[in-house]
């Protein structure tokens, strides 16, 4: 049976001890280094040399998705999984944008965790299913989002305007503002409906139902 050796990194010391406790359990499982924040994980990483880290997020002197983008950029063949108290969006999202595998609350039980580091060596991830439904309604959320709905109160009126077939010296003299101005909101509108000219801006806004 083949050992998978593991980096616990986690602030506080009864945490590290605990999941020591729990994964020493397995007979195939090794805790090959440890760490107290996300800048020692990255110093020990390449001397460990693990298969799979076990990832607290909020940390003192680097984050644990500060340190898995920085991991993932030394190793990125190791497996991390985030075991954190924290489900929201502004650790759920950059945490597996980082490249975090799985994403494990603390509520999880030793059964749990020691599954899904199987899993992950496995190539297998694993998200908790409060983070997994976040991600879902995230995801819904972006899909009925239109991409007019990025666009300021000002760019919307010119993309209407645009959509009219208004030259910009007609859309300068219509809101009363420097052709310049006009310059760079349709520049802007461009960018953020990701179409090339004006014509496809003019074709975004009609199919939109954005022209009067």
């Amino acid at each position: 049976m083949a050992e998978i050796k593991m980096m616990i990194v986690d602030d506080h010391d009864m945490v590290r001890k605990g999941l020591k406790a729990y994964l020493l359990t397995e007979p195939d499982f090794q805790i090959v280094g440890e760490a107290s924040n996300g800048k020692e994980a990255v110093t020990l990483v390449n001397e460990m040399n693990p298969d799979v880290i076990l990832m607290d997020l909020i940390m003192p002197e680097m984050t644990g998705i500060e340190a898995t983008k920085e991991i993932m950029t030394l190793r990125p063949n190791t497996k991390i999984i985030i075991i954190t108290s924290f489900y929201d969006d502004e650790q759920v999202f950059p945490a597996i944008e980082a490249g975090a595998f799985s994403y494990l609350l603390k509520t999880a039980s030793a059964d749990e965790i020691i599954s899904t580091i199987r899993k992950a060596v496995q190539d297998e991830s694993v998200i908790e299913q409060k983070v997994a439904q976040k991600m879902m309604n995230q995801l819904r959320s972006n899909q009925k989002k239109s991409l007019h709905d990025d666009l300021t109160k000002r760019e919307k009126e010119v993309l209407l305007l645009i959509g009219e077939g208004k030259t910009n010296n007609q859309i300068a003299e219509e809101l009363y503002i420097g052709l310049k101005t006009v310059k760079t909101h349709v520049s802007n509108i461009l960018g953020k409906l990701g179409v090339n000219d004006r014509t496809q801006a003019a074709v975004y806004a009609i199919r939109n139902g954005m022209v009067r």
